[in-house]
């Protein structure tokens, strides 16, 4: 429906002015255009930046240089203990993220999981499941997995040299790679 046509509805361009018509008509335009927030009524909450966060797609060739990576085999068969099957549609991507000194991603989620790896530095993860925030720590040589499909996290550096990851990601087909998330109540204002 036109707003056009929604006018026409409320009032008619026969129709003689009523003051009282006026007046309702004005407080539902007032509060459709965001009168609400004036008020101080509940309104949508908006998503938390991320600071000090570059993310560089596609990744150059000297992420392979650095980043070897192999297929965990049998005692030296030839069947790999990890296989990834999509049953869908997917893309993946592989990001390389840098995080300055007391930067962030800003609260977010995937669609679909994600194998980091961190370079640089330490990664400070901070995961959201709506009623608490457990912590986690990642120095360089180690990773995590993030579960995707939901999962509120941010990943954030404390520390005083650059954080630096790889994320390997597996995302449905046409999704956004990343959405972002409001600040959850359980988790800490970084």
């Amino acid at each position: 429906m036109t707003i056009k046509t929604l006018l026409a509805r409320i009032r008619p361009p026969t129709a003689k002015s009523d003051p009282a018509r006026n007046w309702l008509f004005a407080a539902a335009a007032l509060l459709l255009c965001g009168g609400a927030a004036l008020l101080n009524w509940p309104r949508a909450a908006f998503a938390t930046p991320a600071t000090g966060f570059v993310t560089e797609m596609p990744v150059p060739a000297a992420f392979f240089e650095a980043i070897h990576v192999r297929a965990l085999t049998d005692e030296g068969g030839e069947d790999p203990k990890v296989r990834i099957t999509a049953t869908e549609p997917t893309n993946v991507y592989v990001a390389h993220n840098t995080v300055a000194p007391g930067g962030n991603s800003g609260w977010h989620t995937h669609p679909g999981p994600s194998v980091v790896v961190i370079k640089t530095g330490t990664a400070t993860v901070y995961d959201s499941d709506g009623t608490s925030c457990p912590v986690h720590t990642y120095p360089a040589g180690t990773g995590f997995i993030d579960a995707g499909g939901g999962h509120v996290h941010l990943v954030a550096n404390g520390g005083t040299t650059t954080l630096e990851t790889y994320a390997f990601q597996i995302i449905p087909a046409g999704a956004n790679r990343r959405i972002d998330a409001v600040q959850p109540i359980a988790c800490p204002v970084l």
